[in-house]
């Protein structure tokens, strides 16, 4: 006798918060509200989601009006990251919205007396045959949503679906384009007022004394504040707050600060440090016999978000509750630290999401709204309105972790990979707020009473990893011991950035299986292909071969070079060539990728997300370094911590391989680790030289030269 079957699971995000009416709403004059617990940070995520609950509702778009996330309100769906909105918020949002259309069906059978089976929906009415009618709106008085979700129902298929897989126009677009104030930045309330926070260059220096007299003085200064090391001002414009913190500046004593690790080898730094040793993944095969190890080192800097504008909060306080606006890619999380620091029940606590310039990681934005909430205290009611400075977010923002990775390659007589071991030497990558007994906020290790600094950790293996993300290869190689060294120590601070340790992986793993393949004089694609199996893995790097015309006649001062990944290993694969020119500094001209995400809920916004990584990942590879001495943070401005301008992009062109069938991942991440790659790649046909250090300057190229000679 069989087993029998097991009972449907719900979606993660629903299981965790099942109640129907906190992900859909009826509301009048013919409006549906979808109230997701992600947040939109540039990635277009409000759309695709939108297109979802349009599908499984059949109503048109223009009807649905997407709710920013809040802890008043809205679904707990912890932090938007790991491009994994599609997976939670998508998978949960289609469900409950496949339950709530059934609902609504089952009672217009009952009003208009018609089998159900009859009954069909367009843009929100449902006939029947005879001409009888109704629709959500005059149903919504009699169909409750307050009741949890059922595992059982089953949404519509991809065949059924008319708005999924269709590239249509971004939500959030017009306003942005139109100027209306969505981002946080722009935002105005009643009464609002200015803050600006003191805080030392010297990394880890206490307040030892403030002469406050000048400060003050100044003109429109509504309050000063200072609670340990944290110190602040609050005044009536932005204008006044500048002087007074100017003022205040002047009349602030540190004591000495933390000792900062020596920039020049950081890979030395790295693997000196107590460390935690994890062993990732183990494969064993039936010995054979190695002739030949290949050892290479692979480092990658410091990183940081860089974000076009600083971060930016408001907070404002009524009698115990305090309500913040902010654009934390974690709404729920963030009042969970604000809570501790505070001693407030989170009931107390109102956490509102407002658009901000995007960082796809875990920038300033959780600090400077604890920055807030702590200066509006003294704003007797009135909301305050913190932005931090140019200065401010390029020192005091955690970074993306620095990395060493080593590879050992053991090779056969034929130059065939027999073993293979990897070891990852890096801070952790992910110390976001409320994950912790203790808050992970910067002015919480600050106040008098301060709490202690985190240091930053790795997510588990089965959520994708920190430091050890993209480790594991996906290639059929025989045997292999996957490390990862995370360090004890964070004199820089470190948490999320986007890829988290994907990036370093990659590039250190596609650059030496290019390395092998000259060795074998084999072409590096064919190369790729015959140690994949998983044939989604091998379209993708045919795909990118294929659009990119791999590989054309060789030219003098012109490289390609080709890397691949699928992120996390569970997530979307890519493929990406590199098209680069060789002459006064390295130029990449042309990326071609090719991607894989399942279902595309929205093919230009997946197009978007992987032009948006690939130009992000040049960057990185060719400019990105944060820079400092032995005291403190020195890339802190766009002249010491250049990014790609606008005339240094590449032309991306993108192929999307569009699998309906299978359920969709997110795009946002994808490409970063195969682009890295590519160009690194790319370089060593140019040039004849590996750069295993990254960014890959003149200085770096020069250095690998020499090293070769």
């Amino acid at each position: 006798m069989s087993a029998p079957s097991p009972a449907p699971k719900l979606p993660v995000s629903l299981a965790a918060n099942p109640r129907l009416s906190s992900w859909v709403r009826f509301t009048g004059e013919g409006r549906v509200a979808i109230s997701p617990g992600k947040v939109e940070i540039g990635q277009g995520i409000v759309t695709a989601l939108a297109q979802i609950a349009a599908d499984e509702l059949d109503v048109g778009i223009g009807r649905i009006e997407m709710i920013r996330a809040s802890t008043a309100a809205s679904p707990n769906e912890g932090v938007t990251s790991g491009s994994l909105s599609i997976q939670q918020s998508g998978r949960a949002l289609r469900h409950a919205c496949a339950e709530v259309r059934q609902r609504f069906l089952a009672a217009a059978s009952e009003r208009l007396g018609v089998d159900a089976a009859l009954l069909g929906v367009a843009d929100g009415t449902i006939s029947a045959p005879g001409n009888v009618r109704t629709s959500y709106w005059e149903l919504s008085g009699d169909v409750s949503l307050d009741h949890d979700v059922t595992a059982g129902t089953i949404a519509k298929s991809a065949v059924t679906r008319s708005v999924a897989g269709h590239s249509i126009q971004r939500v959030d677009i017009p306003d942005k384009v139109f100027a209306r104030p969505r981002f946080i930045h722009d935002c105005t309330l009643p009464g609002l007022v200015h803050g600006r926070l003191l805080r030392p260059d010297i990394s880890g220096a206490k307040l030892i004394a403030l002469e406050e007299a000048a400060a003050r003085a100044v003109s429109g200064l509504i309050a000063l504040v200072r609670d340990g090391s944290f110190a602040g001002v609050v005044a009536d414009s932005e204008a006044a707050a500048e002087a007074a913190l100017k003022a205040l500046r002047k009349g602030a004593t540190w004591s000495a600060g933390e000792p900062l690790p020596d920039e020049s080898d950081l890979a030395g730094f790295l693997r000196s440090q107590p460390v935690e040793t994890t062993v990732i993944d183990t494969r064993a095969a039936a010995a054979a016999k190695a002739t030949r190890t290949l050892r290479r080192q692979y480092t990658r800097p410091y990183i940081a978000h860089a974000s076009i504008a600083p971060s930016c909060a408001m907070a404002q306080w009524d009698g115990d509750r305090v309500h913040v606006w902010t654009h934390s890619q974690g709404v729920y999380l963030l009042r969970a630290d604000l809570a501790i620091v505070l001693k407030l029940s989170a009931e107390n606590i109102v956490v509102e999401h407002m658009e901000g310039a995007g960082c796809y990681g875990h920038n300033a934005a959780d600090d400077v709204a604890l920055d807030a909430v702590l200066l509006a205290k003294a704003a007797s009611g009135r909301p305050v309105r913190v932005q931090w400075s140019r200065h401010d977010e390029m020192s005091h923002t955690p970074f993306g972790a620095a990395m060493a990775i080593e590879i050992e390659a053991d090779l056969d007589v034929d130059n065939e990979i027999v073993g293979w071991r990897h070891a990852i030497w890096s801070n952790g990558h992910a110390a976001r707020p409320g994950r912790a007994a203790q808050p992970a906020l910067l002015a919480a290790s600050e106040i008098a009473n301060p709490y202690p600094r985190m240091i930053s950790t790795n997510p588990p293996a089965a959520n994708g990893g920190g430091g050890d993300r993209n480790s594991v290869p996906l290639y059929d190689l025989p045997a292999w011991t996957i490390t990862s060294h995370r360090l004890l120590t964070m004199p820089v601070r470190t948490s999320a950035l986007r890829t988290l340790g994907a990036q370093g992986n990659v590039f250190a793993i596609e650059s030496l299986l290019d390395e092998i393949a000259a060795l074998r004089a084999e072409d590096p694609i064919e190369f790729r292909l015959r140690y994949l199996s998983d044939e989604r893995a091998r379209e993708v790097i045919r795909a990118a071969a294929r659009r990119a015309g791999w590989k054309p006649e060789r030219r003098s001062g012109i490289g390609h070079g080709v890397g691949f990944a699928r992120y996390k290993n569970t997530g979307a694969y890519c493929a990406a060539i590199a098209e680069v020119e060789g002459a006064d500094d390295i130029r990449v001209r042309r990326l071609t990728l090719a991607v894989d995400v399942g279902e595309a809920i929205n093919p230009d916004g997946v197009i978007n997300q992987i032009e948006g990584g690939a130009i992000q990942a040049t960057s990185w590879v060719l400019k990105e370094r944060v820079r400092f001495d032995r005291t403190r943070i020195t890339s802190t401005s766009w002249t010491n911590y250049p990014i790609l301008t606008f005339s240094e992009a590449p032309m991306v062109d993108v192929e999307i391989i569009q699998r309906p069938e299978i359920e969709p991942v997110g795009a946002g991440e994808a490409a970063h680790g195969p682009v890295t790659a590519a160009i690194a790649n790319a370089v060593h046909d140019c040039l004849g030289v590996r750069v295993r250090d990254l960014p890959i300057t003149r200085d770096k190229i020069i250095a690998a030269m020499e090293l070769a000679s």
